[in-house]
């Protein structure tokens, strides 16, 4: 072992804990790496080969009805590959031995045969015999949920009519990879499924012998959707078309989409906090190393150390914390990635979730831990090889104090002589005083981020179900109904209050910004579906105009009063141009409303409603499901509370653990950014400490001058963490916003007080740690210097 290499090896010895605790920040920034990049390489790969092998659709369209002979036409149209017609029907489910209601949709598929196009992956069994009219597919989260399997038998309201269906296989599609009904925003899969049937079977249930009410697309190679949405929707129109749209605006690859594009920005921002954070660890633990070794930097070149091997000698020790923090992290990124997206396949659902460490992500995230690190101690490199022998051999020249403020102002005599010592230590080294501080601050703003996501994600769920979502049962009904139907729901068993509404699907436009959703025609001052503003304070629709959320105005660059181009979908298709009149501040969902006469009156109708939300007797919602499924124009019965448990679990599947997962890397990083400059104090300052021993100061008054000034380092560092921190907790909110999910960006004193908390107890074990090590000081070890 050459001489230089076992330098190495004592340095690494004598430094263990510090280049470990450098090592663990490494190691988080790299896991966070591989989670985040490994994470979304699985689910793009296993989405894009799903979508290719099983043709998923680029264009769908809704309908009312129209004839079979119209898929000519549609053929035709320039730009598309293959067209299907297909029925599709939304029915109501009783499932054997589940009692809640159940919604579902069933489409059609070729008579004994996969369609060309949304291709289905069949799980077990077999597809629909053509020859029996009673046989249906059904998806397998439907059928986990319940327990189902082929030869299984479920009953069907179609049409008003009770049909019995024999489950003849378990499938999926590509079209329902995430799998929600509709106006839902998570899956509920106790209570909605997806059902595939033979198409004349289907057809001849609902009433579309030699029609359809559903297509779908595929587009020719380098073909842009917007033209074949538009001359689809001119074919359509007559028929009681609803707009054709591309995937982006299918709610399953839309919120598949928002997830990858989640992982995408958390690839970005956590590593790069994390490895910026080791960077400046680096820096301060090299620039220390240099200024101790000066000397033996002087004495290796008058042996004839070139400076090449010298900085090679430092680069490599910088190299192999990184090699080992990187090795640690990529070893736990490799495990927790694996585990995450067994995690995300409970949510979208593939054939199989492809997953694996690709080497190029491996070289990745070793790349910038290296990267990372060659920044941080690029300087403290060049400053060891650029140092003259001659000069290096010297120590460096005493420093030139004076009296300061503190022996000039009345606090200098209140204090005691070692309380001064670390006063004046600080305001003579005010700029590594300030890279302590900065270095303290940042571990305590990953704290604050970590924590700042468990409550602004309880305070959104409380606004939601709380402040805005106050109703029990959630009806829909398959038409536009009179209003008078709010009457005899009035007089359903159970029912407390009811309010009805009216919704109409839409496009949105201002310019070239657009955007498709609903207006949700409500009472002018609703109680069970109350509308908020900033302040959480109850907003009263006006008697004109248009109100949507603060995020879809936003996306569509609106304030109120600008006019909005609003197109309608539904029934007599055209566009209107609606003002805005105000904005409402919702964190979940994105939509506008309108109030319900208003509504009417825009649609040019009668009093109709599309919907109706009901506050129950809990005690009686057995005997109210009973009564209401014999209400024949009723498409579905939505549970608000189990919707808000489900968003709860989504919630705390995903967002919350990897924000558990932030939480305790930045635990461990705020131990090791306090640890590692305690020692690097410790070390610069022993023959200091121990000549102050042998002047006579006790041992607690040693460590006192050490630990005190630790101490107020760490208090003068919270206030900038908590800065920093907000910051960080900011830009990660904005970056994380989408249309399933805004988390409020609120933080209490609570979060702060966390942070805090975790910065103030990582100081205490770093200065545990440190007394044990002031408590053995060789004194005479201490005094030795080279002359």
């Amino acid at each position: 072992m050459g001489t230089l290499h076992r330098k190495l090896l004592r340095d690494i010895l004598s430094m263990g804990g510090q280049t470990a605790a450098i090592g663990t920040v490494i190691a988080a920034g790299v896991m966070t790496l591989i989670v985040s990049v490994t994470t979304l390489d699985a689910i793009s790969l296993t989405k894009d080969r799903f979508y290719r092998d099983h043709q998923f659709a680029q264009i769908f369209a809704d309908l009312k009805r129209a004839p079979e002979g119209l898929a000519e036409r549609l053929a035709t149209i320039p730009g598309i590959n293959q067209v299907d017609t297909r029925v599709r029907a939304t029915v109501r489910l009783e499932v054997p031995g589940f009692s809640d209601p159940v919604r579902g949709v069933v489409l059609s598929i070729p008579d004994g045969r996969q369609p060309d196009i949304n291709r289905l992956y069949l799980r077990q069994g077999s597809l629909p015999d053509p020859e029996r009219n009673d046989q249906v597919l059904i998806s397998e989260p439907f059928a986990e949920a319940h327990d189902l399997a082929p030869g299984d038998s479920i009953r069907a309201i179609i049409r008003n009519r009770l049909e019995t269906l024999t489950v003849s296989g378990v499938a999926l599609s590509p079209e329902f990879v995430y799998q929600i009904g509709p106006a839902d925003l998570l899956p509920d899969y106790e209570r909605f499924g997806v059902l595939w049937m033979n198409r004349r079977a289907l057809a001849s249930a609902y009433g579309m012998d030699g029609a359809f009410n559903s297509v779908v697309a595929t587009l020719q190679a380098r073909t842009e959707p917007a033209p074949v949405i538009d001359a689809l929707d001119g074919l359509l129109e007559r028929y009681g078309g609803v707009g054709a749209h591309d995937r982006d605006e299918l709610p399953s690859h839309r919120f598949l989409s928002e997830e990858l594009n989640q992982l995408r920005v958390m690839a970005v921002v956590l590593p790069g906090i994390f490895l910026g954070v080791s960077a400046f660890l680096l820096s301060v633990l090299l620039n220390r190393i240099v200024r101790t070794q000066r000397q033996d930097v002087a004495v290796l070149k008058a042996f004839g150390y070139g400076n090449r091997r010298i900085g090679l000698h430092y680069g490599i020790l910088t190299g192999l914390i990184v090699l080992a923090g990187s090795a640690l992290g990529i070893l736990f990124g490799a495990w927790a990635a694996d585990a995450l997206a067994t995690l995300y396949t409970e949510y979208f659902r593939f054939p199989e979730m492809t997953f694996r460490l690709r080497p190029r992500v491996i070289l990745l995230a070793g790349a910038v831990a290296f990267a990372a690190a060659a920044l941080g101690t690029w300087r403290a490199v060049t400053d060891a090889v650029s140092l003259p022998p001659a000069q290096a051999m010297r120590p460096p020249a005493p420093e030139d104090f004076g009296p300061g403020w503190l022996e000039r102002s009345r606090l200098g005599s209140l204090l005691d002589q070692p309380s001064r010592i670390i006063l004046r230590n600080l305001s003579r080294h005010r700029f590594k005083s300030c890279m302590s501080v900065l270095g303290i601050g940042l571990s305590a703003s990953l704290l604050l981020v970590g924590s700042y996501q468990f409550n602004a994600v309880d305070h959104m769920i409380d606004i939601q179900y709380r402040l805005v979502q106050k109703a029990d049962v959630h009806l829909t009904f398959t038409d536009p109904t009179p209003e008078r139907a709010a009457a005899e729901l009035r007089h359903q068993p159970g029912v407390v209050h009811v309010e009805t509404y009216r919704s109409v699907p839409v496009r949105l436009r201002n310019g070239r910004r657009e955007y498709r959703s609903a207006i949700l025609g409500t009472d002018p001052d609703p109680q069970l579906r109350s509308l908020i503003d900033v302040d959480n304070q109850p907003v009263v629709l006006p008697s004109q105009g248009l109100v949507m959320t603060d995020h879809l105005a936003d996306h569509l660059a609106l304030r109120p009063g600008d006019n909005v181009d609003v197109e309608i979908l539904e029934g007599h298709r055209r566009t209107v141009r609606v003002q805005l009149a105000a904005v409402v501040a919702e964190p979940i969902g994105v939509s506008a409303y309108m109030e319900r006469r208003a509504l009417n009156r825009l649609m040019a109708e009668g009093p109709a409603i599309s919907g109706a939300w009901l506050l129950t007797d809990r005690s009686r919602e057995q005997e109210l499901f009973d009564s209401l499924h014999g209400i024949p124009r009723l498409a579905g019965i939505g549970l608000i509370g189990q919707a808000e448990s489900a968003i709860r679990a989504y919630i705390e599947d995903t967002v919350l653990v990897l924000m558990g997962i932030l939480l305790l890397l930045a635990s461990c990083i705020a131990f090791a950014v306090v640890y590692n400059n305690a020692r690097i104090a410790f070390a610069e300052r022993a023959r200091e400490l121990a000549t102050l021993r042998v002047l006579g100061f006790t041992r607690g008054e040693v460590s006192w001058i050490l630990i005190g000034e630790m101490m107020l380092l760490t208090l003068l560092a919270i206030p900038v963490g908590w800065l920093l921190g907000t910051g960080f907790a900011f830009l990660l909110n904005q970056a994380l916003s989408m249309d399933l999910l805004r988390i409020p960006f609120i933080i209490t004193p609570r979060t702060y007080a966390s942070a805090a908390a975790g910065v103030l107890l990582a100081s205490a074990f770093s200065m545990l740690l440190i007394a044990r090590r002031l408590h053995r000081l060789d004194m005479v070890s201490a005094l030795k210097t080279v002359e």
